[in-house]
């Protein structure tokens, strides 16, 4: 099947810091080892720090990098990160493969764009910077609860007399500063605060880039779903319930996470926004859907910079993710995957 085929090298760039033995990179790129098509896989972490000239200075295309094979797998001491490494450059990969935690600076993306121009990066940098705000989820007002981006206080509070609402800070994740405003009453978590005092302290940075506010749906506890996608294929989904006596899903916030399966609506979702995505250079992104106050699901949040739970996905549907995953990947290469993102090339 694979005879003649081209083989491609890749690069991951990473920060094995925070890493556990659950982080999706370690299996994927294991089982990315073993694929016909992959010549080599090499992968640089942001907590080295004599990598910090590439991930923070912004001032070369030099790294430092361990190879992996197809028993690559978590070591709790990172050593694998930090000996006996391979010096190499950015520019000698065929394709560049994306799995840093946040935070990632603008800058940083900016830079991998202009020094990657001529690669295949998943996910291309500045679709992140595209999609990683929440202002982007106003692309889909079809499929997204009622919301408004807010650039003052007036207009948050001027929009909570319609309906409750969360407002969001429009680059965090896992749920932090997430706020609930009802009846003139505001909640972090389960604890309320002064509702003015709140919202003037977090004035400076609504003015400056703005809160996405979104009707509050009442379905919460109905659980967030997490719906893995890959070159426009579903592969898995996740229901994040709230903990007791909360209305927040994340399981950063004391959420659990059980499996789950995909509606029609949801279907259709991710058929909509799919192709926006991929002309974006997004291959791999993640869903999030809650049900609405007429109990269909409807799209919350969508998150593009490193997708994790591949692993827990296999074991949860019993199904090949990860072999799912690489293929649908090498599928993506060999369909002219970059030319869908042509908009961000040549910068």
């Amino acid at each position: 099947m694979y005879q003649g085929m081209k083989k491609y090298s890749f690069l991951a760039l990473t920060d094995h810091r925070r890493h556990s033995k659950e982080n999706s990179l370690y299996a994927l790129m294991a089982k990315l080892a073993s694929h016909p098509q992959c010549d080599k896989i090499d992968i640089a972490s942001r907590g080295n720090l004599e990598n910090a000239p590439f991930f923070q200075t912004l001032n070369t295309t030099k790294l430092l990098v361990h190879q992996a094979d197809e028993s690559f797998s978590f070591q709790e001491d990172g050593k694998q990160f930090l000996e006996n490494l391979q010096a190499v450059d950015l520019t000698d990969y065929d394709i560049i493969l994306l799995r840093l935690p946040r935070p990632v600076s603008d800058e940083f993306l900016s830079y991998l764009a202009h020094m990657a121009n001529d690669k295949i990066i998943i996910n291309h940098p500045l679709g992140i910077k595209n999609t990683s705000t929440k202002a982007f989820l106003s692309n889909f007002p079809d499929y997204c609860p009622p919301m408004k981006l807010c650039y003052s206080i007036e207009a948050i509070l001027e929009y909570a007399k319609q309906f409750p609402i969360v407002i969001k800070p429009l680059r965090e994740y896992g749920g932090k500063g997430i706020a609930k405003i009802t009846q003139g009453r505001l909640f972090v978590g389960n604890q309320e605060y002064p509702i003015l005092s709140y919202l003037q302290g977090i004035q400076e940075e609504l003015e400056r880039d703005g809160f996405l506010a979104m009707k509050f749906l009442k379905n919460v506890s109905q659980g967030d779903k997490r719906i893995i996608v890959v070159n426009g294929q579903i592969l898995a989904a996740s229901l994040r319930l709230p903990a007791p006596d909360s209305w927040l899903c994340n399981v950063a916030q004391g959420g659990k996470s059980i499996l789950a399966e995909i509606t029609p609506e949801e279907n259709d979702i991710i058929q909509a926004i799919s192709p926006k995505l991929l002309k974006e250079g997004i291959l791999i992104f993640g869903a999030d859907t809650l049900v609405d106050d007429d109990g269909k699901r409807v799209l919350s949040e969508i998150n593009t910079l490193s997708i994790g739970g591949f692993p827990q996905a296999e074991k949860q549907t019993g199904r090949p993710v990860l072999q799912q995953t690489i293929d649908l990947i090498f599928d993506a290469v060999q369909q002219n995957y970059a030319n869908k993102y042509s908009n961000h090339r040549n910068l």
